[in-house]
């Protein structure tokens, strides 16, 4: 049974536990903001029940809390930021910024980061572009839990990418997607629930399709996005390499089966060709292109047009990608976050740990 937490009783905790383990007050509270993102958009798999795992790789001396990010390269429009093992959280926000930058002194701003960590949602970070009127571009690789189609070998991370428009009156699009059927955070859901996943989200170590969601345990794999050929797993596969490789092939990071686990436990791949795990950013500045004010009308008027479309069968009405995620925040901010039992287990442990109670009503 989940139990209701106020954010600001959440936030408080998790900057408290950022800063225990070393970050300066100014990058826990970002880092903590940026995590707990997950829980208000309703992503759970990528908020607070991640906290004990970023400790975990503390503790294992695989991130520097006290990271300075730095541009070690860098065009007019362009950069590659050195993320200095820090908190991805914390380094996703300086390249982010970067690019922002950038665009607004020549319209377009990219930047790609090696050396960096799981920096959390994509969605929080490309968001910070829509703040300046800008569109922005989020993407990241992640540790191999993917098999490409007809293989039975990881490969590739679940490899998410957003893009944020800015509108007018509307709220924006936000398009924020795992390049899998499904995240790994949301296979980690189902064993807290104990139930069975839906039916081409895994394969099992002998590429058979599954159902346990503890396959991954015993060498199975996640599935691309469409799960087999016949519904378009080849797509999937494809995304999640352009990712991996304007992630770290562009940056100098690691990529494809050398990607670090999240898991502190897991053995460091042999071999790796790159440093840390690779993210890439763009900003573009509406005005860039045409009037901000006529492509944000358009947007108004592309967003009204799409929710109004004709509703299948036993459907209500049309979503607009983001649509789902601003409605769970609104309400979250107002009646709390849910946590299951066995999080709000680790976090009192972690709290204990740290002398940081997790003392929430």
């Amino acid at each position: 049974m989940e139990k209701l937490f106020r954010y600001e009783d959440l936030l408080k905790f998790t900057c408290g536990i950022f800063e225990k383990i070393g970050c300066s007050e100014k990058d826990a509270a970002g880092a903590a903001r940026t995590l707990l993102s997950a829980d208000l958009r309703g992503i759970d798999s990528h908020g607070i029940a991640r906290l004990p795992g970023y400790v975990r790789l503390w503790e294992a001396k695989r991130v520097n809390t006290k990271a300075i990010p730095k541009v070690i390269h860098e065009t007019p429009s362009t950069a590659v930021v050195d993320g200095d093992a820090g908190l991805g959280l914390i380094v996703a926000t300086f390249a982010i910024h970067t690019a922002i930058a950038k665009a607004k002194e020549v319209g377009t701003g990219w930047v790609s980061v090696q050396n960096s960590n799981h920096f959390g949602i994509a969605g929080c970070h490309a968001l910070e572009a829509v703040r300046q009127d800008m569109i922005g571009i989020a993407m990241t690789n992640a540790s191999a839990l993917v098999a490409p189609t007809f293989s039975v070998e990881r490969m590739l991370g679940t490899n998410p990418i957003c893009v944020a428009i800015p509108a007018g009156d509307e709220p924006p699009f936000v398009a924020d997607l795992a390049t899998t059927t499904a995240a790994n955070g949301k296979l980690e859901i189902l064993q807290r629930k104990n139930e069975l996943a839906p039916s081409g989200w895994i394969q099992d170590q002998y590429g058979n399709p599954s159902r346990d969601p503890h396959e991954l345990k015993t060498g199975g794999a996640l599935l691309p996005l469409g799960g087999d050929r016949e519904h378009g797993s080849h797509k999937g596969y494809a995304l999640g390499a352009i990712v991996d490789i304007f992630s770290a092939i562009l940056s100098g990071a690691n990529y494809g089966p050398w990607v670090p686990p999240f898991p502190a436990y897991v053995p460091m791949p042999e071999n790796m060709p790159g440093k840390g795990i690779g993210h890439f950013f763009g900003a573009m500045r509406i005005d860039a292109f045409r009037p901000a004010s006529e492509f944000k009308m358009h947007m108004d008027n592309w967003i009204r047009r799409f929710r109004n479309a004709k509703p299948a069968n036993g459907e209500k009405q049309v979503l607009v990608p983001g649509e789902p995620e601003r409605s769970m925040e609104l309400e979250r901010i107002q009646t709390g976050i849910p946590l299951w039992p066995t999080v709000v287990q680790e976090l009192t442990s972690l709290g204990e740990k740290f002398k940081t109670p997790f003392e929430v009503q």
